[in-house]
């Protein structure tokens, strides 16, 4: 049975202190450095949101507002060819269509399309259909903008995939080659199982009907997030990296494939530089292909996305936008924000805020977690918050 979802009623008071991770590789701006350039969302237009947007920290000149509220979950985004946004859930178990029927940017409705299913958490689209992908199986909804409401049963594209929900939630895309790109987290926090399913820990992709499988990349520990550049059409992906080995290390990572069967270092060493403990010893980190740039530990980078819209100023233009969504198991809390990697020549020459304030460091509360990424056709960005249950969107105007 399909369901319409009200409005998310949410609100808190939370009292924001500025703090900068430092990370592994390239350095972060300095707290003073970030001061100097943001400004607070509350010096805008007042935000219908029922959430405290005024709370966040924005670079001059952009403002966030709501785009949609009440969509539970919200996880990965993909838009349909006329206009729908479709967006996935992990614990849910539901896919959502929103539509914005008067090009106000402002949700209409937010319909739910399925439900019940097992962490449906990707979701991509291609000539009309609908691509979900749950823990084992891919689900195909045809002609899916023609019957929103009421949309026939989704064709099984497959459902061998392992059926180990540890890192098992999938983050799915098409790319420039037409192929369906799905990873397969590793079963675990660090292991190594020479006996079990060869395509864990990597990112494997397909036709569009399932056929011509493959493991296009090893090493990955957990990718829920990837794009292409849009000039050498290079898959670039987020990687979580492993607990238990403390608050500082290792990072997690932004990397860049640039052949099919390069492997990335999990579990033998992750960003580059770091040896794990229980691994390590059996392979160098030379071996394997280093981060762009190491991300803070600990972050839980998801969505990346780079700009090419017309805007966001020109120097924001071919740059890797990142949604962090927080650390879970660290003594303070870091993340809950989106992040900005600046480039020269597919070389990271920078690593610093884009947006953040979701995170109450004093209280160690977030009223919203970052997940996923879309720039949509006028430029403007859209954000997906699984704990705000929202979708917000980014603005520039040089008046504000």
């Amino acid at each position: 049975m399909k369901t319409y979802c009200s409005a998310l009623s949410f609100s808190l008071c939370a009292i924001f202190c500025l703090s900068i991770l430092s990370c592994n590789g390239k350095k972060e701006n300095s707290a003073q450095e970030m001061a100097d350039d943001v400004t607070q969302n509350e010096d805008n237009e007042p935000s219908s949101s029922s959430l405290p947007l005024e709370l966040l920290k924005l670079p001059e000149g952009f403002k966030i507002d709501t785009f949609a509220e009440g969509v539970e979950g919200a996880r990965s985004m993909a838009m349909g060819s006329e206009g729908t946004l479709f967006v996935g859930t992990r614990n849910e178990g539901n896919v959502y269509a929103i539509t914005d029927t008067d090009g106000d940017f402002k949700a209409d409705e937010v319909i739910v399309i399925d439900t019940d299913l097992e962490q449906p958490n990707g979701v991509a689209f291609r000539n009309g259909s609908l691509y979900v992908a749950e823990v084992s199986r891919l689900l195909r909804y045809a002609n899916i903008e023609q019957q929103l409401s009421n949309p026939s049963e989704p064709e099984i594209i497959y459902d061998d995939y392992p059926t180990e929900f540890h890192h098992g939630w999938k983050y799915i895309a098409f790319g420039p080659d037409d192929k369906l790109y799905v990873p397969v987290g590793a079963p675990c926090n660090i292991c190594e199982r020479s006996d079990e399913d060869e395509r864990f820990a990597t990112i494997t992709r397909m036709d569009a009907d399932g056929g011509n499988r493959e493991i296009y990349a090893k090493g990955v520990r957990n990718t829920v997030g990837f794009t292409w550049h849009p000039e050498t059409k290079e898959m670039w992906f987020t990687d979580n990296g492993r607990d238990l080995m403390g608050d500082d290390v290792p990072p997690c990572e932004l990397n860049r494939i640039t052949e099919p069967g390069q492997h990335f270092g999990y579990p033998y060493c992750h960003g580059g530089t770091v040896k794990d403990p229980e691994f390590g010893d059996q392979r160098p980190c030379s071996d394997f292909v280093s981060p762009v740039q190491p991300l803070g530990a600990h972050v839980a980078p998801l969505g990346v996305k780079f700009d090419t819209g017309s805007m966001f100023p020109t120097e924001y233009k071919g740059h890797a936008f990142i949604a962090e969504h927080g650390s879970w198991n660290r003594s303070s809390k870091v993340g809950y924000r989106v992040t900005l990697v600046k480039l020269n020549n597919n070389e990271a020459v920078s690593y610093e805020p884009f947006i953040y304030g979701w995170l109450d460091e004093e209280k160690q509360e977030a009223f919203g977690r970052p997940v996923d990424l879309l720039f949509l056709e006028d430029g403007s960005l859209l954000i997906s918050d699984d704990v705000g249950d929202a979708i917000y969107r980014v603005t520039y105007s040089e008046k504000d």
